[in-house]
């Protein structure tokens, strides 16, 4: 099973054209936007756009309002496995 992390453009990458800064949860990080990238959709038209990122590649752009629930879910994710390793710990003492 793959994972795909949505994330923001915010920034091409002049020097490398496949390249774009995305913003993935308040963390940066360099994306090549090449597999979402065609000649009705420039890499110019692709700031703003959210996408889903695996292993360092945009697979495809997604909806806002789809981001932000799969961002949402992760958060709790990450809440609830805190707590389970909480609890973990104070069973184990």
């Amino acid at each position: 099973m793959c994972l795909g992390i949505p994330g923001q453009i915010i920034e091409l990458c002049p020097e490398e054209p496949s390249l774009a800064i995305v913003d993935i949860g308040g963390v940066r990080r360099p994306v090549n936007i090449a597999c979402i990238v065609d000649e009705d959709h420039p890499p110019d038209a692709c700031l703003g756009d959210w996408v889903l990122i695996h292993v360092g590649f945009a697979m495809s752009r997604i909806h806002e309002t789809e981001a932000q629930r799969t961002l949402d879910l992760l958060s709790k994710l990450g809440e609830v496995q805190t707590e389970m390793e909480t609890i973990r710990q104070a069973n184990s003492s």
